[in-house]
């Protein structure tokens, strides 16, 4: 698990599985978002990330080190020049839009 954190930044859109405990039933709920930022180091550290639950934008702030993540899955590097996209919370549409990083795969010759 610590070595998937490692692998993720800022501007990345990640899907997370999150496993909830409700009164007596613990259930695991997928949420899809933008990593907007990231805080602290060590057991501490945070990232806080931008996604659309049900039509509404929200925002969740999810501790790195925490037993409750089940997985989490990269789906796409973008590009980004700031370390936190605070930005993201005010823009629409194609403002709102990040560029893809292409990453280089090494040549085997």
């Amino acid at each position: 698990m610590i070595q998937e954190i490692k692998e993720i930044n800022i501007g990345d859109t990640i899907k997370m599985s999150y496993r909830f405990t409700e009164k007596d039933k613990q259930r695991v709920q997928a949420f899809t978002g933008v990593v907007i930022a990231k805080k602290g180091a060590g057991v501490s550290a945070t990232m806080t990330l931008r996604g659309d639950a049900s039509g509404v934008m929200m925002e969740k702030i999810i501790p790195l080190n925490s037993p409750n993540i089940q997985k989490i899955e990269i789906l796409k590097k973008s590009k980004v020049r700031r370390s936190k996209l605070y930005y993201l919370r005010d823009v629409v549409g194609k403002r709102a839009k990040l560029k893809r990083k292409i990453e280089k795969k090494e040549s085997q010759e």
